[in-house]
């Protein structure tokens, strides 16, 4: 049969002896039968998705698992992971549902961010019900509830226990750092964040998990949870790109390749490719907008959702009427007709 994902890794637990996240350092997308039947072997794994703690003489077993089957980065790391106290566990997806374990959510934030699935590539629903408000700490993840008692043991110790953040989500570059990237300041992008090869974070830009850029792009914006920036396109300082968790509902934003959107502005529909909103406008999906041929004529008044996926578009607005324009490098007859076949 054709499993979803495998990983295996190691988990942070808190006091009740519950997972509280876990780090996959080589997830796998779509394993072969075989590598699934011979760890499944070692694990007591049989069907469906389980994510099963490992012992250290488990995992010597599936380091040579995965070394039979030529996955020498699991071999290397399992292999590695038997002299560990830290809790290991296995997780094999053989559908992509919903996650029903901390283990199986943060394997499929990390699949996103290993660029191994796109975002909206596999099902997240329940994710935030399902995770701990954690805060992550220099000493490493630790349950909200016992956070207290924690700092309070490290200054009696002489330590000082300094929180970077309280949140569900950690940084992603603590799980994984894709190739040819540049973040100013990692914090600003969650794990679950798929950044695409070339592109920049600069320090005031922030990518959500489930969203991110698939190529080259500068981002020094926001771009929100579910949003897909395309490659080539940029996206200006300050600016704001409403998601399905801000306002957006259930449509999908999304910006296609080589598009600009411009400091301070701000975008609630998806939009096509070579398109550009100027610098400090916001263009939300039920925004007015009056559409003009290449001539600068008026051609109709329409909602911006009604241009949703239409590329070449230029959003303006008129600095003395206050009117929100589209310009469009099309005669009047074209664009008519274009706007028309999207209804």
């Amino acid at each position: 049969m054709a499993y979803f994902s495998l990983a295996f890794g190691t988990a942070t637990k808190n006091r009740d002896n519950k997972i509280i996240e876990a780090f996959f350092p080589n997830p796998l997308l779509n394993p072969s039968d075989a590598l699934v039947a011979a760890v499944g072997e070692v694990a007591g794994y049989t069907e469906g998705n389980q994510a099963i703690e490992i012992s250290a003489a488990q995992s010597a077993e599936l380091a040579k698992a995965f070394a039979a089957n030529d996955d020498a980065a699991n071999a290397s790391f399992a292999e590695k992971a038997a002299a560990s106290e830290q809790p290991l566990v296995l997780v094999v997806l053989a559908a992509d549902e919903k996650p029903a374990s901390v283990a199986e959510g943060f394997l499929k934030l990390q699949l996103i961010s290993n660029r191994l699935v796109q975002p909206h590539g596999t099902v997240l629903d329940g994710i935030f019900g399902l995770l701990h408000n954690i805060a992550w700490t220099n000493e490493g993840p630790i349950d909200l509830p016992e956070l207290a008692e924690r700092q309070i043991e490290a200054r009696l110790a002489g330590r000082a226990l300094s929180v970077d953040c309280v949140d569900k989500f950690p940084k992603m570059v603590d799980y994984v750092v894709p190739t040819g990237i540049r973040i100013a300041d990692t914090s600003r992008v969650r794990l679950g964040a798929h950044v695409g090869e070339g592109t920049t974070v600069m320090h005031e830009g922030f990518i959500n998990f489930n969203a991110g850029t698939t190529g080259v792009s500068m981002v020094e914006g926001r771009i929100s949870a579910g949003v897909v920036v395309g490659n080539g396109s940029d996206i200006g300082g300050g600016a704001s790109i409403m998601g399905t968790l801000s306002g957006g509902g259930t449509m999908v934003i999304s910006i296609g390749e080589n598009c600009l959107l411009g400091a301070n502005a701000g975008l609630g529909f998806p939009m096509g490719d070579r398109c550009t909103v100027e610098s400090g406008l916001y263009v939300t999906a039920g925004t007015k907008v009056r559409m003009l041929d290449k001539e600068g004529n008026e051609v109709e008044i329409i909602k911006a959702r009604d241009l949703a996926g239409v590329s070449d578009l230029l959003f303006r607005r008129n600095s003395i009427t206050g009117q929100i324009e589209c310009l469009a490098n099309k005669s009047a007859v074209e664009l008519n007709s274009e706007l028309h076949s999207n209804n």
